[in-house]
């Protein structure tokens, strides 16, 4: 029945109770306690009096705090957690009306404007998933033509990072470095010549002929600047130079969102968002990074919350030991598998060129990053990349640090 009455009126009987329950509690004690005061003294029955009504009003309060915490505020915060749910995390079901029937006709409202918020947002994304769908067709369009194209190109922000290159660029690229966007194309080629050229490219406005020399001071490639709007150019290099069969794939690797980004900041100051990441994981002979050894690593570069396609690290790890058959039952690896394959100081070097100018993320960092610090003189090289640990995350998210 109660259920039936408004929530104003219940709330208004819920403190008509309060105000009852504590008169009746009050009006008991002075009775008890004028009955003591018969036996004794009006010290003591006053005294008694006063205690017993103290009593009295705390367990009034307690049951009264109960019935609200159970009734009232636990079934708002959980209807505030449904909603908030769906609001952000797009979950459809059905608000819990039930827990919430002492409130009057605020589970309803939440439900009413729940399903008004799912239908709208299923609207929108129907609409969404049309557009992007025609969006993709015409991008598959235009990048199927663009690998035709038989050149290697690089196009370049204003800042000198590589913003989109074609899978003949990429064979160039991987001839000195990793290829990867985001990179400064210094990291490829010599930085005094491709200075000079595209100093004098800003200066004339006009196509500029250099030939670009590699960072490995072994190689060399005829080369011409084009200048794009923006201050951004375009390199092109002579196509006779790359190495790729007529029907060889020719992925074209891009994000134009890198034309019109600022100066990154400091990484500590910088969005997660907007970071650069390389995610990865190992596989190893067992868990112990100071005697087990990686098998594989596997790894992916990430720009501006989007797996970067062709950017991946697959690589199999000869660990100088016997993998345990327990260990290959858990990933798959063998013995025959590793044979031939990188040392770790090799796959290690190859991994840390591939993660040049990013965060690493890994899930339980520590563990995979004890494995490849261990080698790190083998390498050559220094681990000093920014490193997010989604474990710590995920506690720090959930509240738990």
């Amino acid at each position: 029945m109660i259920t039936t009455l408004s929530l104003r009126l219940r709330i208004f009987l819920f403190f008509v109770l309060l105000g009852l329950g504590g008169s009746v509690a009050v009006g008991g004690a002075l009775w008890f306690g004028y009955a003591r005061a018969l036996d004794t003294t009006p010290a003591n029955g006053f005294v008694f009096a006063g205690i017993l009504s103290a009593l009295a009003l705390l367990a009034l309060t307690a049951a009264i705090w109960l019935l609200f915490d159970e009734n009232v505020a636990k079934p708002i915060e959980k209807l505030a957690a449904e909603m908030r749910v769906r609001a952000h995390a797009g979950v459809v079901r059905e608000v819990d009306l039930a827990s919430a029937r002492y409130l009057g006709d605020l589970a309803h409202a939440a439900h009413a404007v729940s399903e008004r918020l799912t239908d709208s947002t299923m609207d929108t994304a129907q609409k969404i998933a049309l557009e992007t769908e025609r969006l993709a067709h015409e991008k598959e369009r235009l990048t199927a033509l663009l690998t035709e194209i038989p050149v290697a190109m690089i196009l370049v922000n204003p800042r000198g990072q590589i913003v989109l290159y074609d899978g003949q660029a990429a064979e160039v690229l991987a001839q000195l470095h990793v290829p990867r966007l985001n990179a400064p194309l210094t990291d490829f080629f010599e930085a005094k010549g491709l200075n000079a050229a595209v100093k004098q490219l800003h200066k004339t406005g006009h196509e500029v002929s250099f030939v670009a020399e590699g960072v490995d001071g072994a190689q060399s490639y005829s080369a011409r600047l084009k200048p794009m709007e923006g201050g951004g150019y375009m390199m092109v290099i002579d196509g006779a130079q790359t190495h790729m069969a007529p029907e060889a794939e020719r992925p074209l690797v891009y994000d134009f969102d890198l034309l019109t980004h600022d100066a990154p900041e400091a990484v500590e100051e910088t969005p997660l968002a907007a970071l650069s990441y390389t995610v990865f994981d190992t596989e190893t002979t067992g868990l112990l990074p100071h005697k087990d050894e990686v098998v594989q690593i596997g790894a992916v570069r990430v720009l501006n919350g989007r797996i970067v396609p062709g950017e991946v690290m697959d690589q199999l790890v000869d660990p100088g030991i016997p993998i345990p058959p327990s260990s290959t039952k858990v990933h798959q690896v063998s013995d025959a598998m590793v044979r031939g394959q990188p040392d770790i100081a090799e796959a290690g070097r190859r991994f840390h060129r591939f993660a040049k100018g990013s965060v690493i993320v890994a899930h339980n960092a520590p563990f995979d990053m004890a494995f490849l610090r261990r080698h790190r003189n083998r390498m050559g090289v220094e681990w000093d990349h920014p490193i997010l640990d989604t474990v710590l995350l995920s506690a720090v998210l959930s509240g738990q640090l």
